[in-house]
């Protein structure tokens, strides 16, 4: 890719491969960051389509210049997520971000049990993000009432879920691949699996690898966009 500062400025599809303990946020100010810096440009606008929390790898979209006004096209497809649930323990937020705060047994669990309990959350499903989220709730987000202790009602949404297959069990891990419509958490996923099965369950990896027809396998890391940067355009 022969990268210019008018090719940003028109609008690039930038495909990322975020880093594991980034923000989506973070990924964004760097981008920008590094355009700005080889083209020596005052500003750019530089969006992102659709967050992973930072304990995610894998797919984000980012749009530069006049494409940033088609971000909310992509965060409306459909996405790709392949990753691991733990069985047999919870965590307040669902995943690796909080401390375990309830084990199970998990003696009981079979493959055929596992395998069959993907059946409830095919198609349209009832889910309820995770109080450890950025989502808003009077004027602030989610996060920070369950940071300070505060009870909080999080209202159920109407998701839709195409695809959940099993890939792998090796107890108390079960690795997943999901396809899924936008607002999906995946953490709530692995917690109501683990309701499901009546053993628990928290989420501890995922990793985007499609959004619509975009893949994560066609997808840069910073290091990669950094050194094609340099590649397009040289330095005296």
């Amino acid at each position: 890719m022969n990268y210019t500062a008018a090719s940003f400025q028109e609008g690039q599809i930038l495909l990322i491969d975020k880093p594991l303990n980034w923000t989506s946020f973070q990924v964004v100010n760097k981008v920008r960051w590094l355009i700005k810096k080889q083209f020596k440009l005052k500003k750019i606008k530089v969006g992102h389509a659709g967050t992973l929390d930072p304990l995610a790898t894998g797919l984000l979209i980012i749009c530069t210049g006049k494409f940033t006004k088609q971000i909310d096209t992509y965060q409306g497809q459909e996405k790709e997520y392949t990753g691991t649930f733990t069985l047999g323990a919870t965590t307040p937020s669902f995943d690796l971000e909080t401390e375990i705060n309830e084990r199970f047994d998990i003696s009981n669990l079979t493959e055929e049990k596992i395998h069959a309990a993907t059946h409830q959350f095919i198609g349209e499903i009832q889910q309820q993000p995770p109080v450890f989220s950025a989502l808003k709730k009077d004027g602030k987000r989610l996060y920070e009432f369950a940071r300070s202790g505060e009870d909080v009602e999080v209202a159920f949404r109407t998701v839709h879920v195409s695809v959940f297959e099993i890939t792998r069990i090796s107890l108390p891990e079960v690795d997943f691949r999901v396809q899924c419509s936008k607002g999906t958490y995946i953490r709530s996923l692995a917690h109501d699996f683990g309701k499901v099965l009546e053993n628990g369950a928290h989420l501890s990896a995922l990793r985007r690898t499609k959004i619509g027809n975009f893949s994560v396998e066609n997808a840069l890391q910073i290091e990669g966009f950094e050194s094609n940067l340099k590649l397009s355009n040289p330095s005296d």
